[in-house]
């Protein structure tokens, strides 16, 4: 079995990749049969030589490889036919502007393999950049309360080289006594909460949140169950909110009131209601001026977040009575954070964390006739044809 790590095509460019030349080495040492060749590249995060001193060849030899790993989404004049790809498509949630990726990647009779839906029985994601988003997100978001109130600067965190130099950065700033909000507590929603642990604050529970006031800068996580209610009146557990989402309504809005910083880390799944409105930002009860936005729905359950945000330009502002962009530091405008790629801010830890649980999770199933059924839950395409399980895709992809 021959893989092949891809040089990542997708502007703006992406440093990440699946395999570092040290899990190559314990993929070759863990499985004989297996080869790696790296495809040249000037920008990932591990240089060819670091590859190329770890024993692993690096050369223009994709066409040789049965399994392509990459990260974003593969340019579809890049495409190589009959090969098996891994990579983000972004496309299960019939993204529009994917739609003539996947169609070309039936036309070449490509098997995809979508990162997104690499799961175990239960469903449950077993490879994802989650808490990289989390670590980065709660970083910047800090970052952007700074900016908004010229209170401090803190750098860049795409120009930091890792987690411990970020929270070096946190633990050299001082917060005012606020109050930070953090939805999920997924890998996003935790590692949001690592940060804010780093940085010493305090976390309390939502009686304490939503009622008392605190003399230094406090955090209160939540999950699903304490930011919806059900329509009947019966009490609801998360659980019951996954499987019947439109039974809930929103009871946001009682956080809304007291939060001045929040961290958006949740997951939100189709037919689950807005955490909050754009007619709710309008109230002038609604006290929260800075969201980092790391779930990023667009015009969806966060009302502020209007657009994504880059890594280059991350903070825009929101001006709730008229629903438009605006300057971020204006005493009016809401500061949203929200940008769509944040793992790529810390390439070299975000790939690394990646790549152990590729390499725990799905190398393997190569080699063992995919007893757990892993690529075959994650394969979303073969012989030129959608496979039962995104079957539900045939319309996004009809001409």
């Amino acid at each position: 079995m021959k893989f092949g790590i891809i040089k990542e095509r997708k502007n703006p460019p992406d440093k990440r990749v699946v395999l570092s030349p040290k899990l190559c080495q314990e993929v070759i040492k863990k499985f004989p049969e297996a080869q790696i060749i790296i495809e040249p590249s000037d920008i990932r995060v591990f240089s060819d030589d670091e590859y190329r001193e770890a024993g692993i060849e690096v050369a223009d030899k994709m066409k040789e490889c049965d399994v392509l790993l990459g990260v974003k989404e593969v340019p579809i004049d890049a495409l190589l036919p009959n090969k098996k790809y891994f990579f983000f498509s972004h496309t299960i949630k019939k993204q529009p502007y994917n739609k003539k990726l996947l169609q070309a990647i039936l036309k070449k009779n490509i098997e995809l393999y979508d990162h997104e839906v690499i799961t175990n029985k239960a469903g449950q994601r077993l490879v994802a950049f989650g808490r990289y988003a989390g670590i980065v997100g709660a970083y910047n978001g800090v970052r952007a309360y700074g900016l908004k109130y010229e209170l401090f600067k803190l750098p860049k965190a795409e120009h930091l080289k890792d987690q411990a130099d970020l929270i070096s950065h946190l633990q050299k700033i001082k917060l005012p006594n606020i109050k930070i909000l953090v939805t999920g507590k997924g890998r996003v929603g935790n590692g949001a909460k690592e940060m804010l642990d780093a940085m010493g604050l305090t976390k309390v529970n939502v009686g304490q949140y939503l009622s008392e006031e605190f003399n230094a800068p406090v955090y209160c996580q939540i999950d699903a169950s304490e930011y919806n209610k059900r329509k009947d009146g019966v009490r609801g557990n998360k659980e019951d909110f996954f499987a019947n989402p439109e039974e809930y309504k929103s009871n946001f809005f009682r956080f809304a009131k007291v939060t001045d910083f929040y961290i958006a880390g949740h997951f939100y799944g189709d037919g689950a209601p807005y955490l909050y409105t754009r007619e709710d930002a309008k109230q002038p009860e609604f006290k929260i001026k800075v969201v980092a936005d790391i779930s990023c729905d667009i015009d969806g359950p966060v009302a502020t977040t209007i657009k994504p945000s880059t890594i280059a330009d991350p903070i825009y502002g929101y001006n709730a009575a008229t629903e438009q962009e605006v300057d971020y530091k204006l005493p009016n405008a809401i500061a949203v954070m929200a940008v769509d790629n944040l793992p790529a801010e810390l390439p070299r830890d975000a790939s690394n964390g990646f790549g152990v649980a590729f390499v725990k999770h799905v190398i393997p199933s190569f080699f063992n006739a995919d007893k757990d059924g892993v690529l075959q839950r994650a394969k979303m395409t073969s012989n030129h044809s959608l496979t039962s399980l995104f079957d539900y895709l045939s319309d996004y992809v009809a001409d």
